[in-house]
């Protein structure tokens, strides 16, 4: 049976994901439809891989439909506007770093119309999206998520984490943490170079020693040494996922102090640097309280 998927929010991660769509879509004789809010990105999309740059009328029509947009209250703008066209079976991928309080309310509101919602944010970055490697994590019924384990055609590994609401719950735990590492190997660094050390010859002990993390072997290397902070995952969505950690924190009437002051630097970092800069950039907060550059 062919399938017609849809892919709405062409952004630095949808892009690269719905071209994997339309490559899935067309080794099986399906479609591959995609929408974006400036209609040139989706006409460019089709025009590169092959895509159909369709209105979200028609994007209601497909089986298995993906959205990826920066925040759940947009996702929420989406469903609102598709509304009556929704087309009853239809699976509803949504791979937004949301949150999991709108993804049980999200769910609620599109079984009322026959439509199943999973909430299935990624990891594994721009680079990830573009080999079609990224992690997916996965709430919902397990029979839900096992039908369209297929259409996951921009995934490396799938993973099933729990009720609906659980994968947007691991995805931000786990950018807090990321943020925790980042924040943390640059401090260390920007005290390594106010104490003379080479800072790129420390980080290269640190990479080969047991303080290393993703953040050490490739952000800082690759962005904050060579001064460029390419913009691929901004300073503000990173706080904005660290605010959704502390609410899943909250919501157990857990204790997670570090992750807490955590959520306060960048909060104060998405101001001082700005909101739009790549969170890498971050380090740059860190640079000025220390009055020494990481390079």
């Amino acid at each position: 049976m062919t399938i017609t998927t849809a892919f709405i929010g062409l952004g630095a991660m949808g892009f690269p994901m719905a071209a994997h769509l339309a490559r899935h879509a067309q080794a099986t004789g399906g479609r591959a439809l995609v929408w974006n809010r400036t209609r040139e990105r989706a006409v460019a999309h089709a025009a590169q891989y092959g895509t159909t740059a369709a209105d979200l009328q028609d994007c209601a029509q497909a089986e298995v439909l993906f959205s990826c947009l920066p925040t759940s209250a947009q996702v929420d703008e989406v469903i609102d506007h598709m509304g009556a066209h929704l087309r009853p079976g239809t699976v509803w991928v949504d791979c937004t770093s949301g949150h999991p309080d709108s993804a049980r309310r999200q769910r609620e509101h599109l079984s009322a119309r026959g439509v199943s919602f999973l909430d299935a944010p990624v990891s594994g970055g721009t680079s990830g999206a573009q080999a079609g490697t990224l992690t997916v994590m996965v709430g919902g019924p397990t029979a839900e998520v096992d039908s369209v384990r297929t259409q996951l055609a921009f995934a490396g590994k799938v993973i099933h984490v729990g009720n609906t609401g659980a994968g947007f719950a691991v995805k931000a735990i786990n950018n807090v943490l990321l943020a925790v590492n980042l924040w943390a190997a640059g401090e260390g660094l920007a005290v390594l170079g106010r104490h003379g050390v080479n800072v790129g010859a420390a980080l290269e002990v640190i990479n080969a020693s047991s303080g290393r993390s993703n953040a050490s072997e490739n952000l800082i290397g690759q962005r904050v040494l060579t001064r460029e902070f390419p913009v691929t995952f901004t300073l503000g969505l990173l706080a904005k996922d660290a605010g959704i950690a502390l609410d899943v924190v909250e919501s157990v009437k857990g204790s997670a102090p570090v992750l807490a002051q955590t959520l306060g630097l960048y909060r104060a970092a998405a101001q001082i640097i700005g909101e739009n800069e790549d969170h890498s950039a971050a380090l740059q907060l860190i640079e000025r309280m220390n009055a020494q550059e990481i390079k």
